[in-house]
């Protein structure tokens, strides 16, 4: 494709010529022909009822009028064949073309190089295959080689004749498909339907069953201004209608007051569709009547005005109609959709327009089940398992079968937990289970131990996680942080003679003895208190290692948080113990290998999960993470080389707090997760702009812009609420309302919901009268926590 012409078109209705070169043409106004590239159609070829198929004769580029009607350019109905820029090239004519590029393609593109000549790609490979065009193209560089090693075959111009819409044309309720199969029935002259640009066209029902009416006027037809003040129809003056028409003031109107206009006049005939298009066209002035036939079927016909169609219109029908054709629109487009490649379309959205026809829904879904593993077979290199898996629940959800949806609901999960273990594992020698059971550690009787701090993040959540991140570029701008002086997530890890399981514990004072080490497999329960422990012992191996047969392991967890604080504290933690695991067995322990295996962690988990996180706890600092999809994922962590002066002023200016409320951080992903699978276009495009303004918010923070930081935090919570309409709730919106006055930023961290919040007073003088408003508020059950930058890991 070339050009810059945008069509759409059903490419499957293309009838292309074999041995030669085939462009696709569209009949178009001239004032649009004189913009661009018009094609010169040989009047001999196929002329067939739903296309035309002729010799390109010539080829024109942004012509005059004049030279439109000098090149013979101007069809019968007063248009031109506007050039698309769609070009195919089929049996010889596509040989020769290929064996031009790889042979010549080089010595062409040096000669050009040397002579500092240009050639245009596609103005001077067209007219190769336009013998009209040759002695044109012998004067431009290149130009006999072209006409060598091409100008043996010919192009040919291909124009659908079914059905031409205008430009800045609307239609309403038209069944196409019912208009294509009536087209021999138009007793018309011309070879298709076609609507003058712009115009309008719609179809209504009447009551009481009497039939159908169609309606067309002018785009900026006014139907209530009169004759005599300028009225029009169609774009044109009544009067001169009525003359070109030979129609009287009588046909149309009872009287000959000054009311007459486009509102009152009986214009609109009731009879079959083939007859109203036919009718329809010559009133509207895009064909002419010489018989007469178009003319006598109008007069004899019973026939409405817009008044009177406003009362008779059956609104009820109308309605179903509108459902049935949405429900027909959104079924062929999922049709295509599967055939084609569905990577980009909301299918689950379509299934619910679809279901608007409730008869036949259950049909087309189950035509749609009948493709889906053939497609995914065909694109198994391209389509992620967990799309399949969630277009397949969304069709059988549709057509009613919901327990096998169900079933099908964790395939989708188990797809993702695949998808994202194989990314962190590709290539990667370090997360090994094969690599884990070798002999090559030597698991020493020895106790460890690691701390962590928490994140906040400013901007850049949700693009980390995965599919997301399996898939499309992230960013996020975090910073790891100390609450009241300490760092508040660890774990000990210890080996022990004493017993030859794992023990266990937790800071809820919890505890669990494993005896039987191939008891802990996934799936886990949801409610399992030790999961992620388990989990971390499968990815990291350890299981696996020999030496554990003769050693136990004594595991002991904490979490100086409250539960639900949206600080990363799970991934943290899972974070700390890998790291302890991975210094027992003395592997690589640094913080690009622990990162990846969390994330594999979290998935086997059940939680799901991105990577900031862990990111956040494990590197020092403020940093802005940049992920790369592929095999392996690749993480980039950019530290931002901060003053001691930007820490300092915003370690004054940011106030942490606890709201107070609790959420579930995995219940939200499902929710955000899902819509991706499906395609959202609303969430994909909101996840795009928080990645981007995760730059901008290192940008700002780099040239100490912190009132800048503010309004970045205040954009990326309406976009999370946008993600999320659950993501706040009535105390947080009340909370941030009476932390505004004093605030040029603020945000809920994590995925929302509840848990902490990140409030950037504009001044040091505003952060202090609203630590003090809340901690005196009686409304709000807040704490402010102390907090400081963790700077060192």
């Amino acid at each position: 494709m070339t050009g810059d012409v945008l069509p759409c078109f059903d490419a499957s209705n293309l009838v292309l010529p074999d041995d030669a070169a085939c462009i696709v043409t569209v009949p178009t106004t001239l004032d649009v022909a004189a913009n661009h590239g018009v094609v010169v159609a040989s009047k001999d070829g196929t002329d067939d009822e739903n296309y035309s198929l002729c010799l390109v004769d010539n080829l024109l580029q942004k012509p005059t009028v004049r030279e439109l009607l000098d090149g013979q350019a101007i069809r019968d109905d007063g248009r031109a064949l506007l050039d698309t820029g769609i070009i195919s090239a089929r049996g010889k004519a596509w040989q020769d073309l290929v064996r031009l590029a790889y042979s010549s393609s080089q010595i062409m593109i040096k000669e050009l190089i040397i002579s500092r000549k240009e050639m245009s790609l596609y103005e001077d490979l067209v007219a190769a295959w336009v013998p009209s065009r040759h002695e044109w193209l012998k004067t431009h560089p290149l130009g006999m080689d072209l006409i060598a090693a091409l100008g043996r075959h010919r192009m040919f111009s291909f124009c659908s004749c079914r059905v031409q819409i205008g430009s800045q044309s609307i239609v309403v309720g038209v069944n196409i498909h019912e208009l294509q199969g009536n087209m021999s029935q138009i007793i018309s002259t011309s070879k298709y339907f076609t609507l003058p640009d712009r115009h309008c066209l719609w179809e209504v029902p009447l009551v009481n069953s009497a039939g159908r009416v169609m309606v067309y006027c002018g785009l900026h037809d006014n139907p209530k201004i009169s004759i005599k003040k300028d009225g029009t129809f169609c774009g044109k003056p009544w009067r001169n209608v009525l003359e070109h028409l030979k129609v009287q003031d009588t046909d149309l109107w009872n009287s000959t007051n000054e009311d007459n206009c486009l509102w009152n006049a009986r214009l609109f005939p009731v009879m079959s569709l083939p007859e109203m298009l036919n009718v329809g066209m010559w009133l509207m002035g895009s064909t002419c009547d010489p018989d007469g036939k178009a003319a006598s079927l109008w007069r004899k016909s019973q026939r409405v005005s817009l008044e009177e169609l406003h009362r008779s219109i059956d609104y009820h029908q109308l309605c179903m109609f509108s459902s049935k054709h949405q429900a027909d629109l959104a079924a062929n487009i999922a049709k295509a959709c599967m055939t084609y490649g569905f990577l980009g379309r909301n299918l689950f959205q379509l299934c619910k327009e679809m279901l608007l026809k409730e008869n036949s829904c259950l049909e087309v879904c189950n035509e749609l089940l009948s493709l889906c593993p053939t497609h995914g077979d065909q694109y198994s290199g391209v389509l992620p398992q967990s799309r399949i898996y969630q277009v397949k629940m969304d069709l059988l959800r549709a057509s009613g079968d919901l327990s096998t949806a169900s079933i099908v609901e964790e395939k989708v999960w188990a797809s993702i937990t695949s998808e994202t273990a194989s990314a962190i594992k590709y290539g990667s020698k370090e997360l090994s289970s094969d690599s884990m059971s070798s002999s090559n550690g030597n698991l020493h009787p020895k106790k460890t131990i690691v701390e962590l701090p928490v994140r906040v993040d400013f901007v850049g959540g949700w693009s980390d996680t995965p599919p997301w991140s399996l898939e499309r570029p992230g960013c996020v701008l975090n910073m790891a942080i100390r609450l009241e002086g300490n760092l508040p997530v660890g774990a000990m890890i210890e080996t022990t003679v004493d017993h030859l399981g794992v023990l266990i514990e937790d800071d809820a004072g919890r505890n669990v003895y494993i005896d039987d080490l191939a008891s802990i497999t996934s799936p886990f329960e949801e409610n399992d208190p030790f999961r992620l422990v388990k989990s971390a012992l499968i990815v990291t191996g350890i299981l696996n290692h020999k030496r554990l047969s003769k050693l136990g392991l004594n595991i002991r967890t904490w979490a100086n948080v409250p539960r639900g604080s949206g600080l990363g504290t799970s991934s943290i933690l899972a974070a700390a113990v890998v790291k302890g695991l991975f210094q027992l067995i003395e592997d690589d322990e640094a913080n690009d290998t622990v990162a990846r295996a969390v994330l594999v962690v979290e998935q086997v988990m059940g939680t799901g999960g991105g990577w900031q996180d862990q990111i956040g706890g494990l590197y020092p600092g403020i940093k802005c993470t940049q992920s790369y999809p592929g095999q392996p994922l690749r993480l980039q962590v950019l530290p931002l080389l901060a003053s001691l002066q930007l820490i300092q002023e915003l370690e004054q200016r940011l106030l942490v707090v606890f709201t107070g409320q609790v959420r579930l951080a995995h219940q939200v992903l499902q929710k955000v997760v899902t819509r991706y699978l499906r395609r959202d276009s609303l969430m994909i495009s909101s996840i795009k702009r928080l990645a981007e303004l995760a730059k901008i918010g290192r940008e700002a923070l780099m040239n100490g812009e912190i009132d800048e930081l503010g309004g970045i935090m205040s954009e990326a919570w309406r976009l999370h609420q946008e993600l999320d309409p659950f993501c706040s709730n009535k105390l947080v919106d009340e909370l941030f309302a009476f932390a505004d006055p004093y605030c040029c930023g603020y945000k809920l961290v994590g995925a929302g919901g509840g848990g902490f919040a990140l409030m950037l007073a504009k001044n040091l003088n505003s952060a202090k009268e609203l630590r003090q408003a809340l901690e005196n508020s009686a409304t709000f059950d807040v704490k402010v926590y102390n907090w400081n930058v963790a700077m060192t890991p």
